[in-house]
């Protein structure tokens, strides 16, 4: 059986490059990474000599996908004119990069519209990425998350992130499908049938061929909290039957599925969450 596309979330420290490497001795053949401190709106250039190390470094990896996580500062729905003109500036700025480094996908929150509105909300999201987007590298494709409906944050429901999609025809947006997000945005897949209903109710409202990265974590918050806490595989709400659903899904099989869950000091939970998964998948059988 060929093993799914596993990875994590690894850190750029010293470098962008050092990312693969630190993915690679975790066994991953995925990864995901910042390209930018995520919690500054400022960020330096990349340095030519580190896009270099870093194609370099894929060149002879096992790592087949990698994908980009943008600013969780950048806020597309906002209503202050000033945060919105920053968000759009650092959003393209984020595609940039991806195009400098050759990756092909970057996934980001749809964003918040702070009591505005939903609809308002989504309608300041559409127009932000149509100016972006007549100016961003087209090889670059964005992959808007589905979150848990914290606050007032936008794509929590199926219909918000359809809505976005059918706003501006002219990208080919995917879609990052977060297990925890969705399941405490109050679709629960725990069971076999829950599974089968809710990628069902997805399919129907976008498409399941349009999702193209999972972020896998269980969720330490019930279904329907809206509460995004993320917890480690199979130790939470969703638990074992939901996640083997997933991992024996065959649509899917090809689908990167990174790890965001609490890392360890030594990585250990990443190994145990790793393994766990290739478990559920067959893989190990």
């Amino acid at each position: 059986m060929t093993q799914q596309p596993l990875g994590v979330h690894a850190s750029i420290a010293g470098g962008i490059e050092k990312a693969v490497p630190r993915a690679e001795q975790l066994g991953c053949t995925a990864l995901q990474i910042f390209t930018r401190n995520a919690s500054r709106w400022q960020s330096k250039p990349l340095d030519p000599a580190h896009i270099d190390a870093f194609r370099l470094a894929r060149q002879s990896s096992p790592i087949s996908q990698v994908f980009v996580h943008d600013s969780y500062l950048i806020n597309l729905a906002a209503p202050d004119e000033e945060k919105w003109q920053k968000s759009k500036t650092a959003f393209r700025d984020e595609l940039e990069r991806c195009a400098q480094l050759d990756i092909r996908s970057l996934v980001m929150h749809p964003g918040a519209h702070l009591e505005t509105g939903e609809e308002i909300g989504l309608q300041r999201i559409a127009t932000a990425f149509k100016e972006i987007l007549a100016e961003a590298p087209p090889q670059v494709q964005i992959l808007l998350e589905t979150t848990a409906g914290m606050g007032s944050h936008l794509g929590w429901r199926f219909e918000q992130l359809a809505r976005i999609m059918d706003l501006v025809p002219q990208h080919d947006f995917g879609i990052c499908f977060d297990t925890c997000h969705v399941f405490a945005a109050g679709y629960d897949f725990s069971s076999t049938e829950g599974y089968a209903r809710v990628m069902a109710e997805f399919d129907r409202i976008i498409g399941c061929e349009k999702i193209r990265l999972f972020h896998i974590n269980d969720s330490k918050k019930a279904c329907g909290s809206r509460v995004d806490r993320h917890e480690q595989i199979a130790q939470g709400q969703i638990g074992v039957t939901g996640f083997t659903c997933l991992m024996r899904d065959r649509r899917f099989n090809q689908i990167a599925k990174i790890l965001e869950t609490p890392q360890g000091d030594e990585h250990e939970y990443d190994l145990r969450n790793l393994a766990l998964l290739r478990q559920l998948a067959g893989e190990s059988e």
